[in-house]
């Protein structure tokens, strides 16, 4: 099974990507991993990523592509794998169906987590995390002691990026960008909408339904 994983900031991906895995035992390939991976990696592409990375720019589809073909070769992607973050645009998702064509593969179906704003800025603007890399949320995990870590009794912190105004952007920014990609699997028959605002469980029983079948 080959599956790709789409949908915004606070969308839950990374939460049902472990139940995918573990019911079908597919590998999570997620280029977010793949990139904090390069800037640790003393090789060719791992210091060309990290250049594009430590200056602030985008890392270019065929440097990205380069390196989802490097991840999938590994033997846990054998079975399978999901990828969470790749591809992003219309152009990303033409090089995978050459990457997946040049190993006799194909794409099976694209997951897209849909989600309304009000969801997303509620689940990521009570994120709160801690020097000692704890982390909690306001709503569904808060810390024993409001704003005091239970590790370490450090105050807890709110990372800028998931201030409500800058959540809306990245959502703004998402979108805009997934847009077509979205209406282009749409039109292949390949997307499963999967209704994401919904508790974690359902959510995961929705996904199962629309994969069970692949």
């Amino acid at each position: 099974m080959i599956i790709v994983l789409l949908g915004p900031p606070g969308a839950g991906k990374g939460t049902q990507a472990k139940e995918i895995q573990a019911r079908y035992g597919v590998a999570h390939v997620s280029t977010g991993d793949l990139f904090r991976a390069a800037l640790k990696e003393d090789s060719d592409l791992g210091r060309t990523v990290k250049g594009y990375l430590e200056s602030g720019g985008l890392v270019p589809d065929d440097v990205t592509c380069a390196m989802v073909a490097q991840r999938i070769g590994r033997s846990d992607c054998a079975k399978g794998f999901m990828l969470d973050g790749f591809p992003r645009t219309v152009g990303q998702a033409q090089a995978l169906d050459v990457l997946l064509g040049s190993r006799g593969l194909r794409l099976d179906a694209v997951a897209y987590f849909d989600v309304t704003e009000a969801t997303a800025v509620e689940r990521l603007g009570g994120r709160l995390t801690c020097r000692c890399g704890a982390g909690y949320h306001a709503k569904y995990m808060p810390p024993k002691e409001a704003g005091k870590c239970d590790r370490c009794g450090a105050a807890l912190t709110q990372r800028t990026d998931d201030l409500p105004e800058t959540i809306r952007k990245r959502l703004r920014v998402y979108e805009e960008q997934t847009a077509a990609l979205i209406e282009e699997y749409g039109r292949r028959g390949l997307l499963r909408r999967v209704d994401a605002n919904a508790a974690p469980e359902a959510v995961t029983a929705a996904v199962f339904a629309a994969l069970d079948s692949l």
